[in-house]
């Protein structure tokens, strides 16, 4: 069964129950998650002991708010529109990735996904398929790069990928052009304070979200099918409650209008049907890179 059919065998109450939608919900996992990344910074702030390795836990606690901006482009953690477009807009600026422009970076990800030609996840170099080139795409160097590329060229009012929409190239430009104003701002008056709490746990993070997103496709065929093209991973609840359930990944590609608390749900309907799966992420990239080549 692909996911079109199992899409197709839920009936009108499964539908409306997976999709339904919580500010309750998606207001209480950000509250949780604030309160991480608030005790992670005390924690350094206050250089309590073994204060190093919280640097590391809140670097991936930042990062990670990836996967939060990504579930608000669909619309999806909160109930209210204007509650998912703020939250994805105050993450992109951690994050220094635009909301509106990854928006339509990310929709046209869904609309060909895996597909070696129009995916725009697999443009430039795609995932790595050298020894050398894993550990450059482990390392971030290439979203960082990528970032500001698309960043600055935004804020100059450069558009060039077909993906993105002529009609909101003004507000993407003004959007860029607006964070690189508060960046600017921000390393004038407190560089100090964004190096220790923002930029180096950012870099220190990097790599572990990177690992993270590499096993979403990574050794999956380009194929229509969302549940073969797509990876779910089985993993703890840690990771799944820091990633905001996107483990299940096949699931949300299926059926993208799921809320990430629903997910665990709609799992048990589609689990029977995964082509796709890691039991963890060890096991995936012990399994990524015993075909990589040496050069």
């Amino acid at each position: 069964m692909d996911h079109q059919a199992l899409l197709a065998s839920l009936s009108p109450e499964d539908r409306r129950d997976l999709t339904e939608r919580s500010d309750e919900a998606g207001l209480r996992h950000l509250v949780a998650t604030i309160g991480c990344l608030v005790a992670t910074s005390l924690w350094i702030g206050f250089a309590l002991p073994l204060w190093p390795i919280v640097l590391i836990l809140h670097g991936i606690l930042l990062v990670f708010l990836f996967t939060l901006e990504h579930e608000c482009t669909h619309q999806t953690p909160f109930k209210t529109p204007w509650i998912n477009e703020a939250v994805g807009r105050l993450c992109g600026l951690v994050l220094i990735l635009p909301f509106q422009w990854f928006r339509y970076f990310h929709l046209a990800h869904h609309r060909y996904t895996n597909d070696p030609e129009r995916d725009p996840e697999l443009a430039g170099p795609g995932r790595p398929e050298t020894r050398r080139d894993y550990a450059i795409y482990v390392s971030g160097w290439r979203y960082w790069t990528a970032i500001a590329t698309a960043l600055i060229s935004s804020a100059l009012g450069r558009f060039k990928a077909p993906y993105l929409p002529a009609a909101r190239h003004r507000e993407m430009a003004w959007e860029a052009r607006i964070m690189l104003a508060i960046y600017a701002g921000a390393l004038i008056t407190a560089p100090v304070t964004l190096f220790w709490f923002w930029l180096l746990p950012l870099a220190l993070g990097m790599p572990f979200l990177r690992l993270y997103l590499l096993a979403e496709h990574g050794l999956c065929p380009p194929v229509a099918n969302m549940l073969e093209n797509t990876r779910t991973t089985f993993t703890n609840r840690v990771v799944r409650f820091v990633a905001w359930n996107m483990p299940y990944h096949a699931e949300h590609h299926a059926y993208p209008s799921v809320p990430f608390h629903k997910l665990p749900a709609f799992h048990k309907l589609t689990q029977a049907h995964l082509k796709s799966t890691s039991e963890g992420y060890v096991e995936f990239h012990r399994d990524y890179t015993a075909d990589l080549r040496a050069e």
